[in-house]
């Protein structure tokens, strides 16, 4: 069941001559000054365009500031720096480094000058406190959809948030008011799509017609932009890979603690003054991120070792995220845009990959460590950045019961499907609460032969995992620089072709099927339908919303799951 595109798919936008491939004399004027992009792959591509200055020195956490207009032509050839990260996350993310100069973009368009007012389709990468843009070859949604494609570095880990009432309370001087404070990272990407708002024309895109994505932490920085009211206007739609579930951003009192918590051990002391604001600026990056923990050693319990005092995810400051999310949903406080949202059948399956991987000699995972795994997360506090609702006396226990290692060929796929099922049902969670207020449309992406970049683990099944779409959507993708690349097979590609599809006909119209109602049917609730995405003999096809609920068990997990 074959999608069909809207665009011209034979317009010139996609048309060049032999002597167009490699120019490097392609030049386009911003705001700050004109870049020379290049033609590949028959697109024009930017690379490394600064989008804000860099946040050092006393830039470090304030909100982005327009970047210093420079007077020569700047050569966007190459991919702007990484920001600052201590991990590749198995071989996800990386490289490490101390970088805070990364706040750079990258755009992917059809032959400048040939074409205008194209949807935009702006990518968040994935990783949490770790990843980059570099990874994402938007080239493929240019081409084939006619679209452009941006993606972009953001401020990572305690750079990116972090709050402290030496940052949060402090005057500029200047004009006696504050600053946004806590969510950095969440102002970085607003920042670019203000750029993008203010440049974008000149590369052929239309800056009423921007489609928000990402995968993972790109999807929950998607969701921050749905919640945030500083963000109204500045997109019009959304794709939600594998993210669409309770965030829980943290309250800001725990999240000032926390901050408090990291300047003592930083030894700027515990008072809150200026003093301390002044000393935590001038901190080395590398004692940053010694403080912050090593991400990559991985206990019994599943901790990844990152200090107490790091948030993972968002804080509830007041301004950038003024409410809890679920209040914001159940009340409608939150940018209202289409939305297609989605998991994958076998979500778990990354998220224990990096805890193999790290161990020497590699060794499968075990029930004991399966047990211990749930044990200590549904013995503990619920609410976000681990603060109260706790979970009651014998939770743990129930969903034990619920995942015998007698139903699994073995430990890790006993593993996987509890933590598949947990994700997705915190996703359907949302969506009940989401649909009636915006078009939704659901999927769940099931190639279970997915190529995964991972080295061979032994007896590692990694089926259609968390980020395995993400290279049916971005060319050869294989996470960082450690990971493996494996190209797709013929059906993979007919596959990638169909979702590239989806995307960029929602990008054009706000329905993932061009126009109509088929194959993929907008989600109308209990009675509506999920999308799936799969090389097998059913291909693009529908399962109900009481399958979905059944396959994943989702009656359980509403007894269990706490959205405060």
């Amino acid at each position: 069941m074959a999608l069909t595109m809207m665009v011209a798919w034979g317009s010139t936008a996609n048309v060049q001559s032999q002597e167009d491939e490699g120019r490097g004399d392609l030049i386009v004027p911003t705001k700050e000054g004109s870049v020379q992009g290049f033609y590949t792959k028959g697109i024009s591509e930017f690379l490394g365009i600064p989008y804000a200055a860099p946040p050092v020195g006393d830039l470090r956490w304030r909100p982005p500031v327009a970047h210093e207009p420079w007077g020569n032509v700047l050569k966007a050839t190459a991919y702007g720096p990484t920001c600052a990260q201590i991990s590749e996350l198995g071989v996800y993310a990386g490289p490490p480094n101390s970088n805070e100069d990364c706040l750079y973009l990258n755009v992917f368009t059809p032959a400048v000058g040939r074409h205008e007012n194209l949807p935009v389709i702006v990518y968040f990468h994935g990783g949490g406190e770790e990843g980059e843009s570099n990874d994402f070859d938007g080239s493929k949604l240019a081409l084939q959809g006619d679209t452009v494609v941006v993606t972009l570095n953001f401020r990572l880990g305690l750079f990116g948030v972090l709050a402290h009432p030496a940052l949060d309370n402090e005057i500029d001087s200047e004009d006696n008011d504050g600053h946004l404070f806590a969510n950095y990272n969440i102002l970085d990407q607003q920042f670019a799509l203000h750029w993008i708002h203010d440049n974008i024309a000149n590369f052929g895109g239309d800056p009423s017609n921007v489609t928000l994505s990402g995968q993972s932490y790109g999807a929950k920085a998607t969701t921050y932009q749905i919640l945030s009211p500083l963000a109204k206007g500045l997109f019009q739609k959304a794709i939600l890979e594998s993210a669409l579930v309770y965030l829980g951003s943290t309250p800001l009192g725990l999240a000032e603690q926390r901050g408090v918590a990291f300047a003592v051990a930083a030894g700027c002391g515990s008072r809150t003054g200026p003093d301390v604001a002044a000393c935590l600026r001038a901190l080395p990056a590398s004692k940053i991120q010694a403080l912050e923990g090593n991400g990559v050693a991985y206990d019994d319990d599943g901790d990844t070792g990152r200090a107490s005092y790091v948030v993972s995810g968002a804080i509830s400051d007041g301004q950038i995220l003024p409410t809890d999310e679920i209040q914001a949903y159940e009340t409608g406080n939150f940018n209202h845009v289409p939305i297609i949202t989605g998991s994958t059948e076998d979500e778990g399956a990354f998220f224990i990959a990096p805890r193999e991987y790290y161990e020497s000699p590699r060794t499968p995972f075990t029930e004991a460590q399966f047990v211990a795994a749930v044990t200590a997360t549904y013995s503990g506090n619920a609410g976000p950045g681990g603060s109260p609702p706790a979970y009651p006396a014998g939770t743990a226990q129930r969903v034990l019961a619920q995942y015998p290692l007698s139903n699994y060929p073995s430990p890790q796929l006993q593993w996987v499907a509890q933590g598949t099922d947990a994700f997705a049902c915190r996703m359907y969670h949302i969506v009940q609460l989401l649909y009636e207020q915006v078009p939704m449309y659901v999927y769940e992406f099931r190639d279970r032969t997915a190529p995964f970049y991972f080295p061979v683990m032994p007896g590692f099944v990694s089926g259609a995992y968390h980020t395995g779409d993400s290279q049916y959507i971005f060319p050869l993708y294989h996470g960082g620089p450690l990971g493996i690349t494996h190209p797709l097979n013929a059906n993979q590609e007919e596959l990638s072709d169909q979702i590239v599809a989806t995307w960029t006909n929602f990008a054009w119209t706000s329905n993932p099927n061009g126009h109509g109602n088929r194959p993929w049917p907008r989600y109308t609730g209990p009675n509506g339908r999920w999308f799936t995405e799969d090389i097998r003999p059913a291909g693009l096809s529908t399962v109900t919303d009481a399958q979905f609920v059944a396959e994943h068990k989702c009656a359980f997990w509403e007894t269990v799951l706490i959205f405060p």
